[in-house]
């Protein structure tokens, strides 16, 4: 009787067999598993790959302990007693049915809202209605299907601070075991005679076998499962020719030394996998850096109001400590967990729950990181300092991630799976020829092959180069979203200007006001309406006004694009466009802001704009390779001056609304175009996320938007073209890191077919090769940050 196998998880039925719909399960646990899957329609999980599940297990009582509310609180980074949101570590996952199925949690129960998976991590971010629903019952479903959460006590992180170690582990019973056989060889190396032959040769041998049974079974291990599952799911990866290659080695090396036909190949088994291992190794440590260089050092140009002795500065979130006072503006993100003061709440947490209705809070009340205030002014007490990881992790939710072509993620795919069929044929072909020519060189050629033509380098050269370009773009004050939007930057073709606070300074315009004079009572009312706006006119305007008695307004409420109105008492103030007041505007010579008030037209501040220095020079930089457009919300008052600034034929389109830029953008893509919108994260919120690449330009406000793909301090704005030829070096470099691959593989491979490559020589060169590729794309990186300073 043949043996059966597991539906579910894929492990052989030894015990008992239990039958389930005509399918075949080892324990009542898959079965369970596969009975919930199966009344919830989703089957589908067995389509994407066979048998990948995990058998789950019993853990009566086990997470008791998270129904304790202050262990809730520490594992969950959001909860407003609605909805909770936290972050569990999943060490389980490893397939495509794995990110389906933890992204399909809803459908397993309803009162989870969304699951997101974040593969590289391991981890699923879960968001579920607390009212009907607990952490404990999400962690026991998780369990139920074969994905218990990893969940450290230490530090009530919910896995974040787990440490896998045991590549270390196998790294160094590797190199024991390849120390040692190397040793043991010795004498077979210098011939030595008579001692060698009839005393100790036979213990030698037997003990190099056995220092090489954990190196295969264990060390390596790692290969086998990666091979395993590949193909069982029909897919040839990276880890098939390197499986292979030491299956050979141990099988010839133990069938030599048990016929007694020879010492076997256990030195370039045991210096295979620990070659292999340093490799991976060096990779791993050198890709974690340049992860915590992304996350830690590379901190957004978000900036917000600390109000101080009465003095309100703009600060960098990150210096926010805890018990800073904090002023937040219609628009503005809530950086750190606090404690309303003062002023009327309306949050927006879309951002972090993805629900749009917002909440309202009153005085006391506890405000998360990641809500919006969307009602006028409000001061917060920090409760604790800005984990800009968690930062991060918001702007890149994948709630408002596009669906971005990554061209050389596939490119590399298809590279290593076509490679790696044709290094077997190659194997397959060389071995051939050798057993008809030769038959004492068919292992050494056979085995040679396999190792030298890892595909690896291949892999690692756009992540390593995109990696070290994050990096240095953020010390540059360039911040981006991820390495796709390098890609999607060296291929556009258009740019799109918004004019006012993007090419034009907030800092040095100057306003004049024409009209009826503004008693006492309406400039307080117009200065507090401006403190509570983040437009760039309203910022501009505000520093321009004297300083006046703060007051709580009974009504706030600004019309994107429009303007913005007001009320306090029983007076109320309308600030904006000339429609926006009721007037109709004779002239646009400069860009204007509006008043009324109480209903009566009250007169205009007319703005002198300054561009920001550098822009004229950027711009014709810009023309020789791109079609330039500005597209502003403002009247044609700027259109002389910014002839005069912009090269000839540049696109200037005046009086375009949020949805006129954004209309603008996707009929243009329709046409063929790759566009880059540069605007200022507010009104452009809409143009940023529907372009190619959005890149929000901030001063000292906060201007933080998932929309934008990107944000660049505009003290770097005359910067941003050397920032888009950098991203096409980028592709440059891994290019030429593909040629030097393909040249180290056509060398290796012409040495190791004709039989002039030991095996233990090509485990050398192989991660060597690996290491080589990262080193050429750092310091090729390195170089091009150079030329940036």
């Amino acid at each position: 009787m043949g043996k059966v196998t597991c539906f579910h998880c894929g492990d052989n039925c030894v015990s008992a067999i239990i039958e389930f719909n005509n399918k075949s399960f080892c324990c009542n646990g898959c079965k369970t598993v596969y009975e919930m899957f199966y009344e919830n329609d989703l089957t589908c999980y067995y389509d994407l790959q066979s048998s990948p599940g995990a058998v789950p297990k019993e853990i009566a009582g086990k997470y008791d302990f998270l129904s304790q509310e202050n262990i809730i609180e520490k594992l969950t980074e959001f909860n407003d007693g609605k909805t909770q949101i936290t972050t569990l570590y999943i060490p389980h996952i490893h397939c495509s049915s794995c990110i389906w199925i933890l992204e399909n949690l809803n459908k397993l129960n309803q009162n989870i809202i969304t699951s997101q998976v974040n593969f590289g991590k391991k981890n699923v971010r879960v968001t579920y209605n607390t009212e009907s629903y607990s952490l404990k019952e999400v962690v026991l479903l998780l369990n139920s299907i074969g994905y218990e959460p990893y969940i450290s006590l230490d530090d009530f992180k919910t896995g974040k601070q787990y440490i896998n170690r045991s590549l270390i582990y196998k790294l160094g019973i590797a190199g024991f075991a390849f120390g040692n056989v190397m040793f043991l060889s010795f004498p077979e190396y210098f011939e030595v005679g008579e001692f060698w032959l009839e005393k100790y040769k036979h213990l030698f041998r037997w003990l190099m076998f056995a220092f090489s049974l954990p190196v295969v079974f264990y060390a390596s291990q790692d290969y086998f499962i990666s091979a395993y599952k590949g193909l069982r799911s029909k897919l040839l990866n990276i880890d098939v020719p390197i499986a292979l290659g030491i299956t050979v080695l141990f099988v010839r090396s133990t069938i030599e030394i048990v016929f007694d036909l020879g010492s076997g190949f256990f030195d370039s088994l045991t210096g295979l996998v620990f070659f292999l291992l340093v490799g991976k190794f060096f990779q791993q440590k050198t890709y974690s850096f340049l992860s915590f260089e992304r996350d830690y050092k590379s901190y957004f140009p978000i900036a917000v109001t600390k109000i101080s002795h009465g003095q309100e500065k703009p600060i960098q979130v990150y210096d926010i400590k805890n018990g800073d006072r904090l002023l937040i503006r219609n628009g503005e993100l809530i950086p750190v967990d606090s404690i309303l003061i003062n002023g009327k709440a309306r949050i927006d947490y879309s951002f972090v729950t993805g629900e749009s209705e917002t909440v309202n809070k009153k005085s006391g009340d506890k405000l998360f990181a990641g809500g919006k205030q969307t009602h006028g002014v409000i001061e917060i007490e920090a409760i604790k300092s800005v984990e800009q990881s968690y930062l991060t992790q918001l702007w890149s939710n994948d709630v408002f991630n596009k669906s971005k072509e990554d061209g050389f993620t596939t490119l590399t795919n298809a590279i290593s799976k076509h490679f790696t069929i044709a290094i077997l044929s190659i194997a397959v072909i060389a071995t051939s020829y050798w057993i008809f020519v030769d038959s004492s060189k068919v292992m050494n050629v056979f085995t040679a092959v396999l190792i030298i033509a890892c595909p690896c380098a291949i892999a690692l050269s756009a992540p390593f180069t995109y990696g070290n370009l994050l990096r240095i773009f953020g010390k540059l004050k360039f911040y981006i979203k991820n390495a796709t939007v390098i890609e999607q930057l060296a291929s556009i073709n258009t740019i799109i200007f918004d004019k006012t606070g993007t090419i034009t300074s907030n800092k040095q315009s100057t306003a004049i006001y024409e009209g009826e004079k503004l008693s006492h009572s309406e400039e307080v009312l117009l200065k507090n309406t401006l403190r509570g706006s983040n437009h760039p006119l309203s910022r501009t305007l505000y520093n321009i006004l004297e300083e006046n008695n703060i007051i709580s307004l009974n009504h706030f409420e600004e019309h994107v694009g429009k303007g913005i109105e007001a009320s306090y008492n029983r007076n109320s103030i309308k600030v904006g466009s000339a429609n926006f007041v009721g007037v109709t505007e004779n002239s646009a010579l400069n860009t204007a802001v509006h008043v009324s008030t109480n209903n009566q037209y009250k007169g205009k501040f007319t703005f002198y704009n300054r561009y920001r220095k550098g822009v004229s020079k950027l711009f014709n930089q810009l023309k020789k390779h791109f079609d330039l457009v500005i597209l502003s919300g403002d009247n044609e008052g700027e259109l002389k001056n910014l002839r005069k600034l912009l090269p000839t034929k540049t696109k200037l389109i005046f009086n375009q609304n949020p949805d006129d830029k954004l209309e603008y953008i996707k009929y243009h893509q329709s046409e063929g175009a790759k566009i880059l919108m540069v605007g200022d994260g507010l009104n452009d919120a809409g143009a940023l996320a529907q372009s190619n690449v959005g890149i929000a330009v901030s001063e000292n406000i906060n201007v933080f938007s998932p929309a934008c793909d990107a944000i660049l301090d505009a003290s770097k704005i005359n910067k941003l073209y050397s920032y888009i030829k950098a991203s096409k070096s980028a592709i440059t470099i891994i290019k030429w890191s593909f040629i030097l691959s393909f040249m180290y593989n056509v060398i290796g491979l012409y040495f190791a077919v004709t039989g002039q490559l030991a095996p233990v020589v090509a485990a050398i060169l192989m991660p060597l090769s690996s290491i080589s590729i990262v080193i050429f794309t750092t310091v090729s990186t390195n170089l091009l940050g150079r030329k940036l300073k």
